[in-house]
């Protein structure tokens, strides 16, 4: 149990990634051990998956050392308008 809440999470990410829309959802029924998110910040202009991956992993370090799965999907603002959102 990592105790950490969706709220939390996403304002953790919004404020380190600058992230203008984020989506966190525990997935762990309530343990706060299993979180998907969706992340979408101008920081990741250029950057290839991985690179993303890393920045948004670097933003919660703390926090991944108790959560035991974290699924992330990272968009551009462009990419983010482009899916329809």
């Amino acid at each position: 149990m990592s105790g950490y809440t969706e709220e939390y999470l996403k304002q953790k990410l919004t404020e380190k990634l600058e992230a203008s829309h984020v989506e966190v959802t525990d997935e762990s029924d309530g343990c706060g051990g299993k979180f998907s998110a969706v992340i979408v910040s101008s920081q990741f202009q250029g950057k290839a998956l991985l690179q993303r991956h890393r920045l948004v992993n670097s933003a919660l370090t703390e926090e991944l050392k108790t959560i035991h799965a974290f699924s992330q999907k990272t968009y551009t603002p462009e990419q983010w308008a482009a899916e329809g959102h």
